[in-house]
């Protein structure tokens, strides 16, 4: 398993838009996949759970990875989260 945590950046925190971003990405990878905020980890291929967090800006974020694809995944994921102007 690997992991990495991201300082969210924008304005308006991951809602529903970034959320669904996340959630095809995610859906790419056979790894399993989980977003860790405030102590409750979700899964990252879930958008009822990414939003059941209520992430906004300021929040400090933990993505895991753990499977055959896991370093592919997350570089990935950390890409489209700065890209998208989400975390860095």
């Amino acid at each position: 398993m690997i992991q990495k945590s991201f300082q969210v950046v924008s304005d308006t925190g991951i809602h529903a838009r970034p959320a669904t971003i996340l959630v095809q990405v995610a859906n790419k990878y056979f790894s399993d996949i989980t977003l860790e905020y405030n102590q409750k980890k979700v899964n990252l291929k879930s958008i009822m759970g990414i939003m059941s967090l209520g992430i906004g800006q300021g929040a400090t974020i933990v993505i895991a990875a753990d499977g055959s694809d896991q370093e592919v995944a997350l570089a990935y994921i950390e890409e489209i989260l700065s890209k998208e102007g989400l975390a860095e």
